[in-house]
C-alpha cells in the first residue's frame, strides 16, 4: 500500500511536533475527489481520497440549503489508502439532488460545493454518453477536452480503457498514476456531476498488450476496484471488471478485456479466449436475459478486424468473436452495438453479418482522449468503414439515446473544440434486427 513510504516519516511527525496528537497530522480534508460514480434509480456511488484516517459523510438533500437531508459515512483507512466508496440509498428515480462531503461532522474545507446530480431514471428515457481512451498525462497534463466534454452535457460518462498510462507491474505505481490522472484540473468538474463507469485496457491493467499471464493481476484488479466507482466487478465466482448496467432503458454490458485473455500471438483456434470461459457464459446469460432494445457492448479493445492475427484487439481472437455472433443470430438477440478505444484514432467500422442470418454490427470507436493520434490505422483494414478515420487529435463519442416505437440512438465523434467531426450517425432498433443489412446505406461518403 502507498502509506507503507510513508510511515516511518508520519510517526516521526507524530512525536517530533508539539502539541499534536496522533492521527491529527495537519487539516483533515479530501485529497483528491469528490467524483460522482454509478447512479441508479434509488442510489448513487461517491469516491474519494482522504486526508488521514477521518470519517467522510455524503450528505445528499433534495435543496442546496440540506435543510431536508441525509447522510452516510464511512472511515477512510490508511489500509486501503485513504480510498472510499459511500453508496448513498434510498433515493427517488429520475430525481435532482444536491450532495457535500463532510469531514468528521464538518464541510470539507477547500472543496466548492456542493454539487449536483440526478438519479437514473426507472423507464425509458432520453439521455446523453459520452465516451473516450487513451488519457495519457505525459503527453497531456492540461488535457483541454474535458471542457468539451462537460460541455456537452451529458449524462454519463464512459472510460473504454487506457484511462491512465500506468504501464507498471508494480501495484503501488498503478495507484500513483492513477491518482495522478484523477487530479487533473480540467477534469474536476465533470468528475463531481456525471456519474463515471469503467472498463480497463492494457496500460492501465499493466504493461503494453498484457494479458492474463500477468504476474500481479490480482494486485491490478484491487487497485481498480477501489478506483472506480462502478455497480459491479466480475461475479462472486468469476473476477474481473465486468458488469452489466441499466439506464433509461438501455443495456450495457462492459466486459473485462485482460484478466482472462490468452496472449495475442497463440495460434487462434477453438480454446484461444479473450473472455475466458466464465465471462463468456455470463455475458451471454445476461445478453438473454435482457429486454432493451439497445444492448451496448463496451470493449476496451476494437472489434474489428483492422488490426489482424496478432495485434491488440479482437482481431487476434476471431474464432471466439465470430463464435459469439453466431450466438447472437442463434439466440435472435437483437439490438447490439459495439463500443470501443484503444486505437487512437476516431472509427465507425460496421462487422456486416446479415448475410450469415443476422445483422450488421458497428463498433463506434473513440480514442485519443489526451495525447496524440497514431498513423498505424493507414495500414489497416476493417470489415466495412462507415465513417473516414479522424486522425487530427483528441476526440470524444457523444451518443444520444431517444425512446419510442422504433428507438433511436444518435452518434456523433467531437473534437477537443467540442465539434462534431462527421456527418451524425443514426441507428434504429429496427436496424439491428436478423436479416438486416445497413452498412452500404449509413456509409459516409457515398462509395462508388
Amino acid at each position: 500500500m502507498l502509506q507503507r513510504a510513508a510511515s516511518l516519516v508520519l510517526t516521526l511527525l507524530v512525536f517530533a511536533t508539539p502539541g499534536m496528537t496522533q492521527g491529527k497530522l495537519g487539516k483533515a480534508r479530501v485529497i483528491s475527489g469528490p467524483m460522482l460514480g454509478a447512479v441508479e434509480a434509488t442510489r448513487a456511488r461517491f469516491w474519494m481520497q482522504a486526508s488521514g484516517e477521518d470519517l467522510l459523510e455524503i450528505e445528499c438533500g433534495r435543496d442546496e440549503d440540506f435543510e431536508s437531508s441525509h447522510r452516510v459515512a464511512a472511515k477512510a483507512l490508511r489500509a486501503n489508502d485513504l480510498l472510499v466508496t459511500i453508496v448513498v440509498d434510498g433515493l427517488e428515480p429520475a430525481t435532482e439532488y444536491w450532495y457535500r462531503v463532510l469531514v468528521d461532522g464538518k464541510p470539507a474545507p477547500y472543496l466548492r460545493g456542493p454539487w449536483r446530480f440526478r438519479t437514473a431514471p426507472q423507464e425509458p428515457a432520453p439521455f446523453r454518453v459520452a465516451f473516450g481512451s487513451c488519457a495519457r498525462f505525459e503527453e497531456d497534463a492540461d488535457q483541454p477536452i474535458w471542457t468539451a466534454v462537460e460541455r456537452a452535457r451529458p449524462d454519463l460518462f464512459f472510460w473504454l480503457g487506457d484511462n491512465f498510462y500506468g504501464d507498471t507491474l508494480d501495484p503501488e505505481v498503478l495507484l500513483r498514476v492513477a491518482l495522478r490522472q484523477r487530479d487533473v484540473r480540467s477534469l474536476q468538474p465533470l468528475l463531481r456531476t456525471v456519474p463515471q463507469l469503467a472498463t480497463w485496457d492494457d496500460h492501465d491493467f499493466g504493461v503494453n498488450d498484457y494479458d492474463r499471464r500477468h504476474p500481479a493481476k490480482e494486485a491490478s484488479l484491487d487497485v481498480f476496484r477501489r478506483y472506480w466507482a462502478n455497480p459491479a466487478a466480475g461475479t462472486a465466482d468469476v473476477p474481473g471488471v465486468f458488469f452489466r448496467y441499466a439506464y433509461g432503458g438501455v443495456d450495457f454490458f462492459f466486459i473485462d478485456c485482460r484478466y482472462h485473455r490468452d496472449p495475442n500471438d497463440a495460434p487462434d483456434g477453438p480454446q484461444k479466449t479473450f473472455l475466458g470461459e466464465g465471462q463468456r457464459r455470463w455475458l451471454e446469460r445476461e445478453l438473454l436475459a435482457s429486454k432493451a432494445s439497445f444492448k451496448v457492448l463496451v470493449s476496451g479493445s476494437g472489434w474489428s478486424a483492422a488490426k489482424g492475427m496478432g495485434g491488440d484487439s479482437w482481431a487476434s481472437y476471431m474464432r471466439e468473436r465470430d463464435a459469439f455472433f453466431d450466438f447472437l443470430i442463434e439466440r435472435e438477440v437483437r439490438g447490439v452495438v459495439l463500443l470501443s478505444g484503444d486505437t487512437h484514432v476516431g472509427e465507425l467500422n460496421a462487422i456486416p453479418r446479415a448475410d450469415k442470418g443476422g445483422y450488421d454490427l458497428y463498433d463506434l470507436v473513440s480514442s485519443p482522449l489526451a495525447q496524440d493520434c497514431s498513423t498505424s490505422w493507414l495500414k489497416r483494414k476493417p470489415e466495412h468503414r462507415v465513417r473516414e478515420v479522424y486522425f487530427q487529435g483528441p476526440n470524444f463519442g457523444v451518443i444520444d439515446f431517444k425512446p419510442g416505437s422504433d428507438p433511436e440512438l444518435r452518434f456523433e465523434l467531437r473534437d477537443v473544440r467540442g465539434k462534431s467531426v462527421w456527418k451524425p450517425f443514426v441507428l434504429r432498433a429496427s436496424d439491428l434486427v436478423p436479416g438486416k443489412s445497413t452498412a452500404a446505406d449509413k456509409t459516409w461518403p457515398r462509395r462508388g
